[in-house]
């Protein structure tokens, strides 16, 4: 007879007893408590970010032992900055996601608003702000147009953004013209997008802006646990507030040294971040938000919730290419040009590679913005360091390929899981 201790399941409120909620009886049984919900999470295949997580230490480790060059302060910046283009279209992604749906067409979507920018402000002489934004007004409309042929038409999304993918290909083109290129403006506003937050080397900001993010967590950590427990619902005790917190800064500070150790801030990592936290609050904290979430996990169960479904759909295509467009601009900063081939090539599937990898299910209903952040940190990584050991474009694609497959099946390993654990 095996003598193996479990610990037992909590036991079932008495009949007309009001329901105890779960995460109270985790917290109060301390860090045995956290312990064994973790590992119930881990068996029913709820496993969050743990993967990429292990999946970083383990790149930089391989990496850095092979190259002894892949930890330095020089090329972490240099990641840093290379994840702001398809990260920003990994987010829009993310959106999509949720739906249960995909968007082949965000690459061209990227490419064509980098072009309309570029050729506004360099041909035609427009301010350089007011042709970004006619750039990203475009994108979003482009976005209503696949979200209304999808919601209200009917065509399902996989048709419809591939014929956006080779109509604003060809739209991009026909833009730029027969030369194919325009470069941006020296020290102009697209050029700018890829110099450091004020300046090269000004490290007090980095710290400065590491420790104002540090004190704005633990601050919304605080006032959101005290409006939960004013309302009698569960709430994070503030020793766990202070453990999360401590973990943050020591990321936070952590990077900030490292990125001070090179040039400072990046201006694209600062901006990637900005969109980050700000769709992270869009989706946990607003009921439109969750309204997406619903949408992805059953859409006639949402309907007969009273969500319009139709706008819900719309309006993510309209984010999703809004984002593209945002992250086309980067690239084409990066470039130092917009050209026929910006967002050709392997940034679409990055970008969506990036998403899966970071925890979005495939499947909807399940996901967050931060994917986005992790993933493309493992994809940028993963190149980097073939970058370094000089490994070949054909290699590196096959690479990345067999990740994005590995992150796939794990997804489906765990909803399976899930599924049969009744989650």
């Amino acid at each position: 007879m095996s003598t193996e201790q479990t610990t037992p399941a909590p036991a079932a409120p008495a009949p007309g007893a009001p329901a105890v909620d779960p995460r109270l009886l985790v917290r109060e049984a301390g860090l045995a408590g956290y312990l064994a919900e973790f590992k119930r999470k881990m068996k029913n295949g709820d496993l969050g970010s743990v993967p990429v997580v292990l999946g970083l230490i383990l790149i930089g480790a391989i990496f850095q032992g092979i190259t002894g060059d892949f930890l330095n302060a020089d090329n972490l910046t240099n990641i840093t900055k290379w994840i702001a283009g398809p990260g920003l279209i990994a987010v829009g992604i993310v959106f999509v996601l949720l739906l249960g749906e995909i968007d082949l067409s965000l690459g061209s979507v990227a490419g064509v608003s980098a072009a309309i920018a570029a050729v506004l402000s360099v041909r035609s002489g427009y301010n350089e702000w007011v042709a970004c934004l006619i750039a990203i007004g475009a994108a979003v409309a482009i976005g209503a147009l696949h979200g209304f042929f999808f919601a209200k038409i009917g065509v399902p999304a996989f048709v419809v953004t591939l014929a956006g993918l080779l109509a604003w290909s060809g739209l991009q083109q026909y833009v730029l013209g027969d030369k194919g290129t325009v470069n941006v403006v020296n020290d102009g506003v697209l050029a700018n997008l890829d110099t450091y937050f004020l300046g090269d080397g000004d490290i007090a900001y980095t710290w400065g802006l590491a420790v104002l993010g540090i004190a704005l967590f633990a601050v919304g950590q605080i006032l959101d646990a005290r409006r939960r427990a004013a309302a009698g619902l569960a709430a994070r005790p503030m020793s766990e507030i202070a453990l999360r917190t401590a973990v943050l800064a020591a990321i936070a500070l952590t990077a900030a040294y490292m990125l001070n150790q090179d040039r400072g801030l990046p201006m694209p990592l600062l901006v990637f971040l900005a969109v980050v936290v700000i769709t992270d609050f869009v989706l946990r904290r607003t009921s439109y938000g969750r309204q997406i979430f619903a949408v992805g996990g059953g859409v006639e169960a949402a309907r007969r919730a009273g969500i319009n479904v139709a706008w819900v759909r719309i309006s993510v295509f309209m984010i999703s290419a809004g984002m593209a467009a945002l992250g086309g601009l980067f690239i084409a900063s990066q470039q130092g040009s917009a050209d026929k081939i910006l967002g050709g090539g392997n940034v679409l599937m990055n970008s969506i590679a990036a998403a899966v990898i970071g925890g979005t299910s495939l499947f909807g209903g399940r996901g967050k913005t931060w994917s986005a952040l992790l993933g493309i940190l493992v994809i940028q990584s993963i190149i980097t360091g073939l970058d370094l050991v000089h490994v070949n474009q054909a290699i590196q694609y096959m690479i990345t390929g067999a990740v994005l497959l590995a992150a796939v099946v794990l997804d489906s390993v765990s909803r399976r899981t899930r599924k049969t654990a009744a989650r």
